[in-house]
């Protein structure tokens, strides 16, 4: 089973928004997930969608500092020392705020 990126998202996603398992349906499909050939492709689709998610958030985060930071008056340069974001990103949310 050999799924390219597109198809994982597209899957994974359907899974998220259509199929909402209880506890115990969620250990029951995993559990029969594992017995199957293709189980350790499936069972990376998860945690690569997770980590995705993290490193997004944590994203969007950093931005919503930086907005507060330009909102408080802070110097551009201390921003993208604290942020680690560039200037160029900082000076564009600046005209968006």
């Amino acid at each position: 089973m050999e799924l390219d990126e597109a198809r994982q998202r597209l899957l994974y996603g359907f899974f998220e928004t259509y199929l909402k398992l209880t506890e115990e349906e969620e250990e029951q499909l995993m559990g029969e997930i594992k017995q199957s050939p293709e189980a350790e492709k499936l069972l990376e689709l998860p945690v690569s969608y997770e980590e995705r998610g993290i490193r997004k958030g944590i994203e969007q985060g950093v931005v919503k500092v930086a907005k507060e930071m330009l909102r408080k008056g802070m110097e551009i340069e201390l921003i993208v020392e604290l942020t680690g974001l560039s200037s160029e990103a900082i000076k564009e949310l600046s005209k968006k705020i």
